[in-house]
This record gives C-alpha cells, structure tokens and sequence, in this order.
C-alpha cells in the first residue's frame, strides 16, 4: 500500500485518541509506521482509542499549549505529520465557542508555526471538514475553490483553520520546501464511535440498550462514509508529500458517491436493515440553533489527480459499520484491523493505484 513509503517513517497524529483520528493510527501501525500521538484524553467511554489496542505512543496534551506541542515534536522529530485534533461538535460549538475557535484555529496555528523549524519534516496534512463552506445549500457539490465560511462557532471555525493553512503555506512553508495539504471530508462513520449528538452512534447505543433514537433533523442530506474512505485519501496525500509532489500543497476534498448523500432519516432506515433494535423517535421540538439542510462535497480534483476514488457504497458502508459494532456489544470482538484489510482488498480489486 501507498508505495510502501510509511514504513519506518515517523509519524505525528494529532487528535489520536478520537475517533478518526485512531482508525488512522492503525492503519500507520499496520504500515509499519512509528506513531505517535499527541491529543487529550479520550472524550468517551467506551472509545475506539483504547479498544484497538495500538502499538505507539500515546501523549496526552492539549494541542493549545504551545511549550508542551513544541517540546514533543522536537523530541520525535517526525517525518510527517496529520493534524486531526480539534473541538469536532456542532452543538458544543454552540455551548462553548471561545473553546472550539481557540483549538480550531490557534492549534493549528500553534502547529504550523513549529513545523517551521522542525528539519526532519517533509509535510503536514491538516484535516478539516466539509462544514468549512459557506454553505447556501446549493443542490450542487461544493468544489475546493468555492467560497469559504460558516454560520455555526464549529464551521466557522474550521473554516477560519483553512485560512490559516493558506497563510501559512504562501508566508513560509513553500519558501522552505515543506509540503502542506488540508483535507475536507464528509460526515464520517465507522465502528468505535461513541461521541454524543452522533446519529450513528445515538443509533447504536440506543439499540443495544433497546431505546429508540430521537431524530432532531430528519430531512437533513449529509454526504455519509466510511472512515476508512477519506483516510485513505489522508493517507495518500501522505505518500505524494514524501515523493515530492509540490501539487498536492492545496486544499483536497474527499466526498462519498452521490448516492451516498442520504437524509438522517433514510440513514436511520438504511441501519436498521441490519439491525432491526433500532426504532426512530422524531423530535418535533423546534431549535434556535442553526443546523444545515443540505450539504454536498464534489471530489472530481481527487478522482483526476490523484486517482483517489471511495471504495465502498452506502449499503456496504452500514453493513460495515453495524458489523463492528455488533462484534463489540455481541462477541467482545474488536475488528478495526479484519476491517482495514478487507477494505485494502476491494480498493485492490478496483484497481485503485495506493492499494496496490
């Protein structure tokens, strides 16, 4: 996979303890990588961090404390670096802004200013979101040089994140030949999610403990998949970095098929085809807080240039997703590396160029 280029390479995460961010240090850890992490402690419990049993280490900071983030990189000296830490809710955007634009933006700005004079590091990939548009929810995909914003504390936030990737990358990195990409992706899912105000994760708590789920914004389209997709396409701005490939310091988005942009409802009863405890409850109360209706990712600069391209549809997504978690709550089974490997074999098959 991926040229082989990650074994031995030493390896910063960032946000290693969360959801995403742990699915990929697996994957390094099955690269051959020499991981290590740097993020607060788990926010859940159960969490997939502590599940997955990883091999790497584990520090436990907060990427806004700038003498500890600058003492552990110039310790590790890594090769490169994915930057996945953030404060990633909506709603605790809203209970707590000044929390959420303090790690969204001054930890990557906090970040990228000791890259600077770190002289192992080829590159940094800094993940962000598909919330990072100004979103007028449009019927069309938004592209990467569509207008950045957000109206909730959480997107604006990220987008102000990719401003400061740019600034960055124009005031010093492309003058000291290091590589910076930032990556946008869809809403993510996967086994080992446990965070709050999550549907999937709502879903499943509330079969395994036969409740139903309460659906805030039923209508709402959101473009799902898996996790194992946009890390991947982190993955493979990994490699480009490494082989010198001075194009990939952009912005690149990394968005499901089309028929993968689902309601929460039709999610909801996508899910319970393979697990018929989940029953939906839809909340009628009205909210003050603003959520989008409709949001979409056009990933055709991925697919031409990178030959980047989403692996699994929707149903084999959920079936994935249900599977693992069944494994969990049923069998006291983790299946995160059986997932990864099955994953690499149907992107092989579809002759996707990092699985061979």
């Amino acid at each position: 996979m991926f040229n082989n280029i990650y074994k031995g390479k030493k390896v910063l995460v960032t946000g290693h303890t969360g959801f995403k961010g742990s699915w990929l240090c697996k994957w390094l850890e099955i690269l051959g990588s020499d991981v290590l992490g740097f993020s607060l402690e788990p926010s859940t419990l159960p969490n997939h961090f502590d599940n997955a049993n990883i091999k790497m280490e584990s520090i436990i900071g907060d990427i806004t404390d700038y003498s500890k983030l600058n003492n552990v990189i110039n310790n590790f000296m890594p090769n490169i670096i994915f930057h996945l830490a953030a404060q990633p809710s909506v709603l605790q955007s809203y209970d707590d802004p000044i929390t959420t634009f303090n790690t969204n933006v001054m930890g990557t700005a906090n970040l990228l200013n000791i890259c600077r004079s770190i002289s192992s590091l080829k590159g940094v990939v800094v993940i962000t979101t598909d919330k990072c548009y100004k979103n007028n929810e449009w019927v069309h995909p938004y592209r990467e040089t569509d207008i950045l914003g957000g109206i909730d504390p959480y997107s604006n936030s990220k987008a102000c994140s990719e401003l400061v990737v740019s600034c960055f990358r124009d005031s010093f990195f492309n003058k000291q030949n290091l590589l910076i990409a930032s990556a946008r992706a869809g809403n993510v899912i996967g086994g080992g999610d446990w965070v709050l105000d999550r549907l999937v994760p709502d879903a499943v708590k509330s079969a395994y403990g036969n409740r139903n789920i309460l659906l805030r914004n039923p209508k709402s389209v959101r473009p799902w998949q898996h996790v194992l997709e946009p890390l991947s396409g982190y993955l493979l701005l990994g490699q480009q970095i490494f082989e010198d490939n001075n194009d990939i310091s952009d912005a690149w988005n990394f968005g499901p098929l089309h028929n993968s942009n689902l309601s929460t409802k039709d999610l909801v009863d996508l899910m319970k085809k393979y697990w018929d405890n989940i029953k939906i409850e839809i909340d009628e109360s009205p909210s003050d807080l603003h959520e989008a209706n409709l949001l979409m990712l056009d990933s055709s600069k991925s697919y031409s240039k990178l030959n980047w391209e989403p692996v699994w549809d929707i149903n084999t997504t959920i079936k994935h997703t249900i599977n693992w978690y069944k494994s969990f709550y049923y069998e006291n089974e983790i299946i995160t590396k059986k997932q990864i490997e099955i994953f690499v074999k149907n992107a092989f098959d579809k002759n996707l160029d990092w699985a061979k």
